[in-house]
């Protein structure tokens, strides 16, 4: 069967038949936008008070796993105040439930897609892919882009969670509107618990915060305005931290451990503290660093995560701190962007366990131990504009489709060291690189020494215009990978492609090779 380009898309396999829908693009010049809502009707920063996502509850467990079940749902919030927007969200919530999980513990995460037909305005299916960003998920259950679960079906995503303590993520990674689902709403932390972990002085429980920090655009009445500015990116006029508009938190004088987690769809922060103090960094994307971190400021970029230990105790009751953000080159700005949230010293009494950082966190990472002469091979990525398109090495996934999914940008083998080189040449934009599987050691950037909060094991790197960076990555497991540019915009045109892990002596996950269902009757 021949299929012209851009006409159809693979997109799943049931009874054994390929199932194919027309491929569906969001407008991209988009000239015709509705209204943004006036800066004189968005809450004033800092008059908003601070939330915490909930935390997702099992339905089952049994001796090595504990079951969820996540709806993906339209519903209605206010979050600007006296105005509703419609969103779409894990559980009808935004940011989603966080799941919290042990070391070596399984879970199935039933994922239902529960959402309309079509996009309110934009007119797509919203179909889903579900990406546990920061696990070595098998490709099945990785949230491969064109394995897509429609309205009205559901998947269940299986996870070994071996890895070590760290702060993982997952949201929608739907082939092609990846950007808008995230944007509706479709993002959640999720954390592993290790022994090392949990067995270290470092602030726990109510004193480990999740930040995931988003940025968002309002027609007048209350609706998103979802502009990506002819394919460049999403850049809203309001700052989000856990779904509220520039919130303020109450601290009480002890240190706090926050898991920041940059969810914007096209927004760089470079964060920083207008008390001109430092915040101390415990961790990367891929779990605890060997040892603190002091920084005045932090440049993150989507899908980054930062563990940072603030310490209030230095501060008067009734002092308010105001975390700031100096934004990096290639964002679109606005009014009060440079604000990100505030914390206001309280004299609440607490548990004082807890509240120290140690000089040794995590001593033997075995990814930071990789040496440059441990690579068999070293590999170029290109990410560059051109003919209109964001592309790897002059590709994107529509030359992936059009292969029928077998063309690889590269071929490693399960247990080899390689050294990966990203190279952003193009002026206008920067690339966060994400490879999925895989966590990676940063060796340098442009020749010079990775920026001090990056010596940590990573899987997202920020490559800014001009930048060539090279990282070591060990691999392990099989299968179909992607690796794409993390500006969703950018990965829905085009800036995506994959890579395959070789094992000789067992044969390669197939990405299709768990369907997803239709959901019995009468419970769409």
């Amino acid at each position: 069967m021949t299929v012209p380009r851009r006409d159809v898309l693979k997109v799943g396999v049931f009874g054994g038949a390929a199932l194919l829908l027309p491929l569906e693009r969001t407008v991209g010049a988009q000239s015709a936008l509705p209204p943004r809502l006036a800066s004189s009707k968005l809450p004033a920063p800092f008059t908003v008070p601070f939330s915490v996502p909930p935390v997702l509850r099992t339905f089952r467990t049994d001796s090595t796993t504990d079951y969820y079940k996540v709806h993906m749902m339209a519903f209605q919030a206010e979050v600007i105040p006296g105005l509703h927007t419609v969103l779409w969200g894990y559980n009808g919530s935004v940011p989603g439930p966080t799941v919290h999980v042990n070391q070596g513990r399984r879970t199935v995460m039933r994922q239902i897609n529960n959402l309309p037909r079509q996009h309110p305005t934009l007119g797509f299916t919203p179909w889903t892919s579900v990406h546990l960003h920061g696990a070595p998920s098998d490709p099945q259950y990785d949230g491969y882009a064109s394995d897509v679960t429609n309205p009205g079906q559901y998947k269940d995503y299986r996870y070994a969670n071996a890895t070590s303590a760290r702060t993982l993520w997952y949201h929608d990674h739907g082939v092609f509107h990846t950007a808008e689902d995230a944007q509706m709403g479709l993002a959640a932390q999720y954390h592993i618990f290790d022994q090392l972990e949990r067995s270290l002085p470092i602030p726990h429980g109510d004193y480990d915060v999740p930040l995931i920090v988003s940025d968002a655009m309002f027609q007048p009445d209350g609706s998103l305005l979802i502009d990506n500015h002819d394919g460049s990116g999403f850049f809203g006029d309001v700052i989000l931290v856990n779904g509220r508009p520039w919130p303020a938190m109450k601290v009480k004088r002890r240190k706090y451990r926050f898991r920041l987690l940059n969810a914007s769809v096209s927004r760089s922060h470079n964060l920083f503290l207008d008390s001109g103090d430092a915040m101390t960094v415990i961790g990367t994307d891929a779990g605890l660093v060997e040892h603190p971190i002091r920084v005045t400021s932090l440049r993150a970029a989507m899908a980054e995560r930062y563990e940072i230990v603030i310490d209030f105790s230095k501060y008067p009751v009734g002092r308010r701190i105001v975390l700031g953000n100096r934004s990096p080159k290639n964002n679109i700005n606005y009014v009060n962007v440079d604000k990100v949230m505030a914390f206001d010293v309280v004299a609440d009494s607490f548990d004082p366990r807890d509240n120290s950082i140690p000089d040794t966190l995590n001593p033997g990472n075995p990814t930071m131990a990789l040496q440059v002469r441990d690579a068999v091979k070293t590999r170029v990525f290109e990410f560059n504009r051109g003919g209109g398109q964001f592309t790897i090495n002059g590709r994107t996934w529509e030359d992936v489709v059009e292969s029928g999914f077998t063309r690889v940008e590269a071929s490693p083998r399960s247990d080899s060291v390689e050294l990966w080189v990203f190279r952003n040449s193009s002026g206008g934009w920067f690339h966060p690189v994400h490879p999925h599987l895989v966590e990676f050691k940063i060796v340098d950037r442009n020749g010079k020494p990775p920026f001090p909060y990056e010596v940590g094991p990573k899987d997202v790197v920020y490559a800014a215009e001009g930048d060539t960076i090279r990282v070591l990555i060990r691999f392990e497991g099989r299968g179909k990978y992607m690796i794409h540019c993390h500006n969703m915009v950018h990965e829905d045109h085009d800036m995506m492609t994959q890579f395959e892990v070789i094992d000789p002596a067992r044969a390669s996950f197939d990405p299709f090779s768990v369907p997803a269902r239709a959901l019995p009757e009468g419970l769409f």
